[in-house]
Formats: structure tokens, sequence, C-alpha cells
């Protein structure tokens, strides 16, 4: 796993420690409404990568940000996405204006006795 993953895994773990004491649950109470064993709830806490995604889930539901799975993705903030959308983009323009212009979009095919090579 990437150490900046891992960091941010750990630092998920250590908000939904913080979550689960603001609201005065014990480690037992809170472990029993996720459906979960006490020492999963710890590991969950310390961001544990192995532990199962529908805990931090569940943990994420109770708090009543379980939306904030589906944003983790959002296709609108994918930045390497839609660096490659825009490139692409200027790349059909400037493949217009050059035709446009009359100007060859791709470089000509060498012949070879009159058929082009391949």
């Amino acid at each position: 796993m990437p150490a900046e993953a891992s960091a941010h895994l750990r630092l998920l773990g250590q908000n939904l420690a913080i979550a689960r004491k603001r609201r005065r649950e014990t480690i037992g109470t809170w472990a029993s409404r996720i459906g979960v064993s006490e020492p999963t709830l710890s590991r969950m806490e310390r961001g544990d990568p192995t532990v199962s995604m529908a805990v931090y889930a569940t943990a994420l539901w109770m708090m009543g940000r379980s939306r904030a799975l589906a944003d983790a993705a959002d296709p609108q903030l994918d930045l390497g996405a839609l660096e490659n959308d825009v490139r692409a983009a200027q790349a059909r323009s400037i493949r217009r204006q050059r035709k446009a212009a009359g100007a060859p979009t791709a470089p000509a095919r060498a012949t070879v006795s009159g058929r082009s090579a391949k």
C-alpha cells in the first residue's frame, strides 16, 4: 500500500475513533452496533488496511457520513481523468484547425512502388 494511502487510512481510523468518543460510545457498544468484535473495531480505529471496507462504511453510516464513500471517487473530482479529457479535447481542436487550414492531420505514409507501406 502506498505510504500516502496508508497515512490517509490511519487518519480515517483516528477520525472514526474521535466520532465514537464524541458520542460517548464505548468500544464494546460501538462494535456491537457495527456488528464486529472489539478487536476489529480497535484495528479500524488504527486505520488497519485489513479491516473490511464494510466495517469502515458502516461506521461512516452510523455517523451520518456514508455519502462520503461515493464522494471519494466522484468522477467530477477525478483530476487525472479531467486532465486527460482536456488534453484529448485540445488535440481534437488542433486537428480540426489543421484540417480547416488544409494542413495534413497525420504524417504521409511512405510508398513502395505505388503502394502504401504498412
